[in-house]
């Protein structure tokens, strides 16, 4: 018997034997929606000037969470996710390659895919009679044979990892259900598409499947979009040609002042400093002004047409009489994208169309993570600030109101549990599965309080632990630990390392326990890329090992 067959006979067993579980009628449908390499204030809700009323509609019959984090990168953020654990207990610490120590072995904490002392999202809703459902980006070790199919999805429309928006792209390949439809035209997959279409229109046809069975419904919507190669619809990069030769300078200025006036930012909280390698928008030619306000426009043609179909979505929830009883959570894995550097790339035939290689890079990343520092891949609040909008008729009477509460990704599988009323095991066939490090958000969906100790963080040793209102952040394995009051100063503009040294002491016992706990240590033997952010605040710490070029400026699936 395949290992395929019996992990479901198990499935199969579990479901038959939870005799305790509610009438699906009961039970709250949940969508999980992710977007890549979006930043905390891209989204009109949070102050963007992009076009937004999709989900501005939602935050507006829901809630906004304004400290909500995610993982700074994007396999972690996925890993912790679906698990709940963080993501070097999960395996992924860094992306899908496999990490080794000193002596050449391979890191528990580093393995590149999801290991066997976990469960996703889709295993425990399963046992609870929901029906799961995934369409989008996998990137969770598909490589190793860790696969959408095999981890408790009953449906999926996956592909592997990433780098992708049409079918003519190069490094397009598609999954559904398991079976290998390459670029599309085979088992009913159309042969034309934009990705950000082809993975709204399955989550549909999955939705419609879970209706047919009678169950309630389990959803990971992984959109690829604004991920790099940045790629949109011609009409849709027409839209916003031109609109931004205002530059990053102005624009930083008007999205700061919008999120004082919405509320989700606090004003006294100053807007960080445009960084060193970012020019000032007044000094560069008409020829560059016109090459950064192209490349923006493709990126904000990416984020305004994953707004349309998280409407395509909704209206599809509402036709079907389904959107007063799905939960909705709609959160980034990264803040936005300084790769490629401070110049961005813009580079084919027609930029944002198939093959065309387009990045943001570090001087629109800075507008992107408006008002905070730093990037994806950091674990200053610009890498790891998120938004999250929650929206739930039949489960939260609030709306239009901001949530402060601090809160993570890791939360996400404790809340699906707890709204599910499934019950997360101790062992999965055959296997000890680690205890949940996340809480439920449904504390917070009524404004209270979620009860934790502290919130922890690592990637290519770049390091941070936040306890209260205490941050201690490191940049790279040899930083060292910035301390900073995140109530009175979330844009980390004034370090207190040097004034509160029993603060750095006790918070840095802290972090070192949980690294030792979770798989964080020893550390991984990481090559850095080339390209490192200097933001003013002391300068570059040295490059640990050889500078060389790890493809981040290039390789599809970072």
């Amino acid at each position: 018997m395949t290992k395929t067959i019996c992990y479901y006979l198990v499935l199969f067993l579990l479901l038959a034997l939870d005799a305790s579980a509610a009438p699906a009628a009961t039970k709250p449908n949940i969508i999980v929606i992710l977007v890549d390499d979006m930043g905390f204030a891209d989204l009109g809700c949070y102050g963007s000037e992009i076009p937004t009323p999709n989900l501005d509609k939602l935050a507006a019959d829901g809630l906004r969470f304004t400290h909500f984090h995610n993982d700074s990168r994007c396999s972690p953020s996925r890993a912790t996710i679906l698990t709940g654990l963080y993501s070097q207990e999960a395996g992924i610490g860094v992306l899908t390659g496999q990490r080794k120590g000193a002596d050449g072995q391979p890191l528990p904490g580093y393995l590149g895919h999801l290991n066997n002392n976990c469960v996703t999202i889709a295993e425990v809703l399963h046992g609870a009679g929901y029906f799961t459902a995934m369409s989008g980006k996998w990137h969770l070790g598909q490589e190793h044979g860790v696969v959408p199919w095999n981890r408790g999805f009953d449906r999926s429309l996956n592909s592997p990892v990433g780098g992708f928006y049409f079918p003519a792209d190069k490094n397009t390949h598609l999954f559904l259900n398991g079976h290998d439809v390459g670029r599309g035209g085979k088992e009913g997959v159309p042969a034309d598409w934009y990705s950000t279409d082809l993975w709204t229109e399955y989550g549909l046809k999955f939705i419609d499947e879970a209706q047919a069975a009678k169950k309630p419904f389990f959803l990971y919507l992984a959109y690829n979009a604004p991920h790099f190669p940045l790629e949109a619809p011609a009409e849709d990069i027409a839209k916003f040609r031109g609109k931004y030769l205002v530059g990053w300078d102005k624009l930083r200025d008007e999205r700061y002042a919008k999120q004082i006036k919405l509320g989700v930012i606090d004003p006294t909280w100053p807007l960080s400093p445009r960084p060193p390698e970012v020019k000032p928008w007044d000094s560069l030619t008409p020829e560059q002004k016109d090459r950064f306000d192209h490349i923006m426009a493709i990126y904000a043609a990416c984020v305004y047409h994953m707004d349309k179909e998280v409407g395509v979505l909704v209206t599809g929830l509402a036709q079907r009489g389904l959107l007063d009883n799905t939960l909705i959570l709609f959160m980034s894995d990264n803040g936005g994208n300084y790769e490629s550097g401070p110049n961005g790339r813009l580079e084919g035939v027609s930029p944002g169309g198939p093959d065309s290689t387009v990045f943001c890079g570090q001087s629109w990343a800075t507008l992107e993570n408006t008002p905070f520092r730093r990037y994806k891949h950091f674990e200053h609040e610009g890498g790891i600030s998120s938004p999250l909008i929650v929206h739930w008729p039949a489960g939260i009477a609030a709306k239009k109101e901001l949530r402060d509460q601090q809160s993570h990704i890791i939360d996400i599988m404790a809340t699906c549990v707890d709204v599910s009323g499934a019950q997360y095991p101790t062992q999965f066939i055959g296997h000890d599965i680690h205890p949940l490090d996340g809480r439920s958000l449904l504390p917070a969906f009524a404004n209270q309080p979620i009860q934790r100790d502290a919130i922890y963080w690592e990637h290519e040793g770049n390091a941070a632990v936040l306890q209260g209102d205490w941050k201690l952040v490191r940049f790279r394995w040899n930083g060292v630990w910035e301390l900073y009051n995140i109530k009175a100063d979330r844009t980390e503009q004034h370090d207190l390392s040097a004034s509160q040294p029993d603060k750095v002491k006790q918070l840095s016992a802290l972090w070192n326990d949980w690294a030792k706990k979770d798989n964080v240590l020893p550390e991984p033997h990481l090559k850095f890329p080339m390209f490192t952010p200097n933001d003013g605040y002391g300068g570059t710490p040295p490059l640990r090992g050889p500078a060389v070029n790890s493809g981040d400026s290039a390789t599809p699936e970072e």
